[in-house]
């Protein structure tokens, strides 16, 4: 079984790679760096501030805590784990592969922090103020199917890679949403006995 998967996932890593454009190879080296992740993370927040307004610093510590967890995961947690060596240093494929600027990312690949990071942020967001920001799912969503597939034309890892944390993506978004809601609850909670508080005073002392 095991090894089936693995023949399927070395088929599909080959074709993926081996189709190549110039236009390609500039918009998937790009997809992968972290640097351009800055300023679509900087265009998320200026958005979110026009939307949620207070509950935005909230939101942003979720996230942060969100992107350390899916990290940790997968660079300290699975890498080491499983330590399947990625296609880019596999003595079995890395000689089949193409790669740009001599690119071939660290030893494990298993799984893919890009991926994981990318897609619990785009869940994270979809589970709590998608109806905020509805304009911006299908971006969301789209900016991370490329991420993650930049990782497969580049020859830095397996489908496997990128398709198992797009799964572990979910269950760990919505906890940290959920953790998120709880937070939000009693902020609310303590805002409206500041009011009660501050309303008891005036009427005492106008009574």
């Amino acid at each position: 079984m095991l090894k089936t998967i693995q023949e399927i996932d070395t088929k599909i890593l080959y074709w993926i790679n081996g189709h190549h454009t110039a236009f390609l190879d500039f918009v998937m080296w790009w997809m992968s760096d972290t640097l351009i992740m800055i300023p679509f993370y900087a265009m998320i927040v200026i958005i979110l501030i026009g939307k949620i307004g207070k509950k935005l610093i909230p939101l942003i510590l979720m996230i942060a805590l969100l992107i350390l967890l899916s990290d940790q995961l997968a660079s300290t947690v699975f890498k080491f784990t499983f330590l399947r060596l990625r296609p880019s240093h596999n003595p079995l494929t890395e000689t089949h592969l193409r790669y740009l600027n001599g690119y071939k990312g660290g030893l494990y690949g298993f799984i893919s922090s890009h991926a994981i990071n990318v897609f619990s942020l785009s869940f994270f967001l979809l589970f709590t103020v998608r109806n905020k920001i509805k304009f911006l799912i299908p971006v969301l969503f789209t900016w991370a199917t490329l991420v993650a597939y930049s990782r497969l034309y580049l020859g830095v890892h397996y489908p496997t890679d990128v398709l198992v944390p797009v799964i572990l993506s979910i269950p760990l978004a919505w906890l940290i949403s959920r953790l998120y809601f709880i937070i939000i609850k009693r902020l609310a909670a303590r805002h409206h006995e500041k009011i009660r508080k501050v309303q008891n005073k005036l009427y005492d002392k106008h009574y």
